[in-house]
């Protein structure tokens, strides 16, 4: 494609700005990729109170129409190279806070007002200025209204005239519902409150159906992603209006950003690494298990995990199996926070060998690296998995991922075979310890073989998940839309 598009990207997070999941990852990478295609990107993203003030430039307000209330936005400019702007939104009585979303585990009451006015903030700095970009792109609930407003009002707008959208799931478990007076409180046409055409669903109010129904066209994050959530056990009682969508509906799996993950030149790591040079994996690995405080004699496989420590990933299912985990030959490696019980779990595990087992209950990014370069399988048993991330950095740092067979995991994993010698890594169906267990028999069993051990890595180390192939889908995708409009 030789024309150079502008893509207004609406989105809740963003690296390195704020980060709680996968959404921040793919807002910091895929405008980098998509400005390499040649096309200009503006991101919006709310100015939260972890993010200093100002956060860029000051380039003016506007009033933006909300709930009766005047309002203004503030809008702070910063520029990520010559393709790529950040817009923060200011306006501190809905975003001064110090977390995104809410505190001590509860949303914060305003959430349906914080993020109704992020996205037609979003439209109003466009208008204006009398500017209109060539599609905007909005992720998630957090910016499920943004196509509902466009159509409701703007619309017609001498500027943003029939502006398209392409509206982006990362995750359908979060869907942003809210009492059944959003429609009347917002000041949204009264027929957007009841049935299958407008936001109503489960008797309230949902930011992510409009999202749904009301872009040109709606993407996720994996191909496989796309399929399970047409049914009802991924759907989430959406799956029905997903599915009318179908023609629509695109699964476009989200990209590695190779700069920050890759073992050529991680400056996290003890020690850098190559597919032709595998050296440094071994002073990584031993590196690691200074870190965690484990001795590295005997020589054992060592298992890895940073993730949410939730029962979505899984890691329940882990801790239950914690007796036959310890009559396996290896170490395990654990990172990241979550539910109480599961944190319960891995400290027992803990606690019953500390010689073989050890947890940080935190999140750092730079040991989270040195995790993924020095174990040598890293886990990943999710319940559901909309694309994932980490296995994929596992694979391009040599080392084996164990999943299960969900999401974006069965899109990027491909089964080991001991007999062809093909294959990235193990994969199991059920969400139950037999099948985690042998799936990590499995891989014990391939590590025990060095020949094929090397082979299978080496098999995953040679896979590209380059953010250049997923930029090049979306730009498919904003073309389309842009048909559809």
């Amino acid at each position: 494609m030789n024309d150079s598009l502008h893509v207004a990207f609406v989105a809740s997070e963003m690296a390195p700005f704020v980060k709680t999941g996968g959404l921040a990852d793919v807002i910091g990478a895929l405008p980098k990729a998509l400005a390499a295609l040649g096309h200009r990107v503006t991101v919006f993203l709310p100015r939260y109170g972890s993010i200093p003030f100002p956060a860029g430039q000051y380039v003016g307000s506007a009033d933006v129409p909300l709930d009766g209330y005047g309002r203004t936005a503030g809008y702070f400019e910063r520029l990520l190279g010559e393709r790529v702007r950040v817009i923060f939104v200011e306006y501190g009585p809905f975003f001064d806070r110090p977390n995104p979303y809410g505190d001590g585990g509860a949303d914060y009451g305003d959430n349906r007002l914080r993020f109704a006015f992020f996205a037609r903030s979003a439209l109003e700095f466009f208008r204006s200025r009398g500017e209109r970009p060539d599609i905007f792109h909005a992720h998630d609930w957090q910016a499920g209204l943004l196509p509902v407003y466009l159509k409701s009002f703007y619309w017609t707008d001498p500027v943003l005239y029939r502006s398209p959208t392409v509206f982006t799931i990362h995750n359908l478990a979060y869907q942003g519902n809210f009492a059944p007076d959003t429609v009347s409180v917002l000041g949204l046409p009264w027929h957007l409150g009841a049935g299958e055409a407008g936001l109503e669903q489960n008797g309230g109010i949902s930011f992510m159906k409009g999202g749904l129904v009301f872009s040109e066209l709606v993407t996720t994050v994996s191909p496989q992603y796309a399929r399970e959530i047409q049914g009802p056990e991924m759907g989430y009682g959406l799956d029905g209006v997903i599915r009318s969508r179908t023609e629509d509906l695109r699964g476009i799996l989200n990209g590695v950003d190779y700069d920050d993950w890759d073992p050529r030149n991680d400056r996290h790591i003890a020690q850098q690494y190559s597919p032709e040079d595998m050296t440094g994996k071994a002073a990584c690995k031993a590196d690691l298990l200074r870190t965690f405080g484990l001795p590295e004699e005997p020589e054992l496989p060592i298992v890895g995990v940073t993730s949410r420590l939730v029962h979505q990933k899984g890691f329940d299912v882990v801790v239950r199996a914690w007796y036959d985990l310890l009559q396996r030959p290896l170490r395990m490696v654990v990172l990241g926070t979550g539910e109480t019980d599961v944190q319960d779990g891995f400290r027992a595990l803990a606690a019953r060998a500390p010689d073989r087992f050890a947890a940080h209950f935190a999140y750092d990014n730079a040991v989270a690296h040195k995790i993924v370069a020095g174990t040598d399988m890293f886990l990943m048993p999710s319940r559901f998995e909309p694309c994932g991330l980490t296995q994929m950095y596992a694979l391009r740092y040599g080392t084996a991922p164990i999943v299960r067979a969900t999401g974006g995991l069965v899109d990027t994993v491909e089964p080991w075979n001991p007999a062809t010698g093909t294959g990235t890594g193990f994969r199991f169906d059920d969400a139950d310890g037999t099948a985690l267990l042998w799936a990590i028999d499995q891989s014990l069993a391939a590590y025990a073989d060095r020949g094929a051990w090397t082979r299978l890595i080496r098999n995953g180390m040679a896979r590209d998940f380059s953010w250049e192939r997923s930029a090049r889908e979306y730009e498919a995708a904003y073309v389309r839309a842009r048909k559809l409009a």
